[in-house]
């Protein structure tokens, strides 16, 4: 009897399963199709224990202990999970390899009552089959240092934002946040603003003249020295002593006279080659930068979709692949067995002479962690063609941009053979003539790193020789001012929070999309800029609370995180350094800041609901106009500008809108009784022959189109926005009483709409909270009375 009770035992033992645990479900499928029938794989859904949300949960007495508690929502999931681990041989918990995914790691040990010593941990850069198989033959312990470091940011980042939150909701106003790292991102816009304000430029000329050799014309050249002294020709040489500007048309003018009155010699002929090598595979920051100016994806979307690739997507008879490695990485390293795929397959694919030599190595960045490879494909094999049907669009856009990257990272330079002629006038007045000519295209083969690759040209001189007289046929002058600098855009406030050390790879998707969620900064035009209460916020925080948005301090911070990652540092070595003083200036600053007045903006409107004026007030989708009686009277509204022009269907203004997603369109003001809109923007300008409005429409690396806008004037027949127009028009409603327009559909003035309503929901849903108890039950009273009333 003891026998066959060990036999079942035995029997039920060698059934049981290993369990794996990873955070997505898209994952889990891919993973368990590789390990086989005696494992099962399931998804944790990113985090299940986090500090609580409705207190400060960390005990800064005792080492700063957090208190974690089991996510809301998450109790089945936990309960399915620990009854898995129950009847599991052995666990593996698999979450990302990185420190966030460590925590997680982490979290999972303690409720499923695993020892993190113990090897449970595994680690893969890639689901690929070989990765999988690779690292489920190499489990570890969990990497305390890493969980330390997430620790200890989650805990920074919670006693910052739960300490100096309140404070502003007690002085400014109720909503409003603070952050440790997205304050510092704030202030970076809003310091880039100030200097776009205070800009003022100079103005400087310069000088070309137009040559030609017998009667060959030569490419236009600028004038770059003048005797002994070389003239400034760009911006960036202004403030250089070694350059001389020209300040006035006055100067310029007369310089020209003499100009025109030299006799032009070649003074030196110099032949050159010139090699372009090609970028390292895709970080994080420079997938993000690339995919925004590429692409035109925001760094959240770029980081969505690139989850998807690097978790599995299903192709056909091969079911799900992951197609990218980890996509959250500041390195640039590329794993050996990969670079010699990559190699056979561009010695098979493109020949010889695209192959380098030696395999490339690439330098990662000084303070790079350097714990992952690149982004690159898992196998490039998968051509982005070859799969293009089982992706969507974005993806197959963002696939393909990655691969093409890594496959140029792995070829040989562009070669460029160049000629520079040194031409000088009698007077010695200087310039330079410049030839180019690719003669080996090399990684631009499968990929441009930017526009000026794609569109660059051979510039070809003809056979000049020390000594050749040139004929002066024209001298050209031309006024230039200095410009501000530009706004941050997705894929420049990336780079400066990467040159900065401000967060890591990870964070830098999250710290734009939270800053636009706090309505801090606004999205324009592609260009961040920062709002007034984003403004007011910052300049109280730089008074009180230097270190919180000082860059170098969080650069520090950042390092230092980066310390116990490594084991070098212990986490609460840094909160002790930090929260004290921190602690103290918060003291300080709730006893000196007095109530502040946020200044009222009156449109100039009156409410049509009680007579009151409007004002303007900032939500969560930007401004929009509201009674001054709130909150006797609700009344709120979209605040729309007028652009001056005429709708071509009703005559009414056509006025400025804006979508969900911040992109602006024209409509006509009648809406929705009139459903014109319009993408391009009006001109200010009417159209020569039927008198309706002019308007632009952009397009790259190109003059704006100026159209009118009626399609049936006589300006329009055989313009070259008839087409554009036509490939992007939508029927939205298919009954005879309604026509489409020239343009394009009303979605956007739906979409806007939709917009404008989750805005003053949001304003009323704010003012609820802010009604006194007493009135908002005076108010349902009043509402049950009158229902019970309409009933009757």
């Amino acid at each position: 009897m003891a026998g066959a009770t060990t036999k079942k035992k035995a029997a039920k033992s060698a059934a049981k399963k290993t369990l794996v645990v990873v955070e997505s479900p898209a994952k889990a499928k891919t993973i368990e199709k590789y390990l086989g029938r005696n494992y099962k794989v399931c998804a944790s859904m990113g985090h299940l224990r986090d500090l609580p949300k409705s207190q400060f949960g960390i005990d800064t007495e005792h080492d700063f202990a957090p208190k974690y508690i089991n996510i809301r929502g998450k109790g089945d999931l936990i309960k399915a999970l620990k009854k898995d681990a129950k009847n599991a041989a052995k666990i593996y918990l698999a979450s990302d390899p990185d420190r966030e995914g460590e925590a997680i790691a982490w979290h999972l040990a303690y409720i499923l009552g695993l020892n993190p010593a113990d090897d449970c941990r595994i680690v893969f850069n890639e689901i690929t089959k070989t990765a999988i198989k690779e690292a489920i033959t190499q489990p570890q312990p969990i990497n305390m240092a890493r969980v330390d470091a997430q620790q200890a940011r989650r805990i920074l980042d919670r006693i910052v934002g739960y300490k100096l939150s309140p404070l502003l909701w007690r002085k400014v106003k109720k909503g409003l946040s603070a952050g440790r790292v997205q304050s510092v991102a704030v202030k970076m816009l809003c310091d880039r603003e100030k200097e776009i304000e205070n800009f003022k430029p100079k103005e400087y000329w310069t000088i070309d003249v137009k040559l030609k050799k017998n009667q060959t014309a030569l490419p236009t050249a600028g004038i770059t020295r003048m005797g002994e002294n070389k003239v400034v020709r760009n911006a960036d040489d202004l403030d250089n002593n070694n350059f001389v500007t020209l300040a006035s048309e006055t100067q310029t003018k007369k310089i020209a006279a003499t100009v025109k009155k030299q006799n032009f010699t070649v003074t030196a002929v110099k032949n050159g080659q010139r090699k372009k090598s090609p970028a390292p595979p895709f970080t994080t920051s420079s997938l993000q930068q690339d995919a925004s100016h590429k692409l035109n994806f925001t760094s959240k979307r770029t980081m969505m979709f690139a989850q998807q690739l690097y978790e599995g997507v299903a192709l056909g008879a091969k079911g799900f692949v992951g197609l990218i490695t980890y996509m959250r990485t500041d390195s640039v390293r590329i794993a050996e067995t990969a670079q010699n795929a990559a190699r056979a397959f561009i010695g098979e694919t493109f020949g010889e002479k695209y192959l380098p030599a030696k395999a490339p190595v690439y330098q990662a960045k000084k303070k790079a962690q350097d714990a992952h490879e690149a982004i690159r494909p898992t196998d490039i094999n998968l051509t982005p063609e070859s799969i293009e049907q089982y992706l969507t669009k974005e993806q197959f856009k963002l696939y393909r941009l990655i691969w093409q990257r890594y496959a140029a990272s792995q070829m040989t330079a562009a070669l460029y053979d160049t000629l520079t002629v040194d031409v000088a006038g009698n007077d010695e007045y200087f310039c330079a003539l410049k030839g180019s000519r690719r003669v080996f295209d090399g990684f631009l083969h499968v990929y441009a790193e930017n526009n000026d690759d794609k569109q660059e040209k051979d510039v070809e001189l003809p056979p000049l020789s020390v000594g050749d007289k040139l004929t002066l046929t024209d001298v050209l002058t031309e006024q230039h001012f200095t410009q501000p600098p530009p706004r941050y855009n997705d894929a420049s406030i990336v780079k400066a929070l990467e040159e900065k050390e401000i967060g890591r790879p990870s964070t830098y998707a999250p710290i734009i999309d939270t800053i636009l969620v706090r309505g801090y900064v606004r999205r324009v035009e592609k260009t961040f800029r920062p709002t007034e209460i984003g403004r007011l916020v910052i300049a109280m925080l730089e008074e009180y609370f230097g270190d919180i948005v000082d860059v170098k301090f969080t650069a520090k911070m950042e390092n230092e995180l980066d310390k116990i990652a490594d084991g070098q540092m212990d986490k609460n070595a840094l909160l002790n350094e930090f929260y004290p003083p921190f602690e103290q200036e918060l003291t300080k600053a709730d006893e000196a800041i007095g109530q502040v007045e946020l200044p009222v903006e009156y449109t100039g409107e009156m409410c049509e609901k009680c007579g009151r004026p409007m004002v303007v007030k900032l939500g969560r989708y930007g401004k929009f106009q509201a009674c001054s009686g709130f909150p006797e009277c609700r009344n709120a509204k979209p605040i729309l500008k007028d652009t001056g022009a005429k709708c071509p269907k009703c005559g009414g203004a056509v006025i400025e809108r804006r979508s969900k997603r911040g992109r602006t369109f024209y409509g006509c003001a009648n809406y929705p009784e009139c459903d014109f809109m319009s993408w391009d923007a009006p001109t200010g300008e009417i159209c020569k022959i039927c008198g309706a409005a002019t308007f632009a429409h952009n397009v790259k690396n190109n003059e704006p189109l100026v159209y009118c806008i009626r399609d049936d004037c006589e300006s329009r027949i055989d313009h070259p926005i008839n087409k554009i127009l036509a490939h992007g028009k939508k029927t939205t409603d298919t009954s005879a009483a309604k026509k489409t327009t020239a343009t394009d559909d009303n979605k956007p003035m739906a979409t806007e709409k939709a917009a404008a309503t989750k805005t003053t929901r949001a304003a009323a849903k704010t003012a609820t909270k802010a009604v006194p108890k007493k009135v908002a039950a005076k108010t349902k009273k009043t509402k049950t009375t009158a229902k019970k009333a309409s009933s009757k």
